[in-house]
């Protein structure tokens, strides 16, 4: 029972970026599988966190990779990540995106020296934000299959 709240917890954090997502899947199921102490749950528990580590790199170069190409220089990212740190805890739930897209809107508005330029750049920090959710949303969905089937076969 505490694994499966844990879990759909990580989920909904990876979703709302509030809470540490995918740490709370795997602790959801590392709460099922080690009083199990059984060759199932060991196992089930080291290939969700290849799964995780494997999911977690990917949300850092894929995005990254994507920026590059679009031709965001990274103190344009530098001042999108740290609005969207103060904007994480001035607008709750919604303040670090929110931050994020600001702070790279504001950078590139200042570097390019106006909206009609700007804007191709935020939309595509925009696009690389949207693909580091979605990578890890797909992650932390993987490592609760690789749960579900623990519990089908345990």
């Amino acid at each position: 029972m505490i694994a499966g709240v844990l879990i759909v917890v990580g989920i909904a954090g990876i979703v709302l970026p509030v809470l540490p997502g995918l740490i709370l899947v795997l602790a959801g199921i590392a709460v099922w599988a080690v009083p199990r102490n059984d060759v199932v749950g060991w196992s089930v528990l080291g290939l969700a966190i290849a799964i995780v580590v494997a999911g977690s790199v990917a949300k850092y170069l894929v995005p990254g990779r994507r920026l590059r190409d679009s031709g965001v220089p990274g103190r344009t990212i530098v001042a999108g990540g740290v609005l969207g740190v103060v904007g994480f805890f001035v607008i709750p739930v919604v303040g670090l995106l929110v931050g994020f897209v600001l702070g790279v809107y504001v950078a590139e508005r200042v570097r390019l020296e106006g909206h009609g330029l700007a804007w191709p750049s935020t939309r595509g920090a925009l696009a690389a934000v949207g693909w580091s959710i979605v990578i890890e949303l797909l992650t932390g969905l993987l490592a609760t299959g690789v749960w579900i089937g623990g519990l089908v076969l345990g």
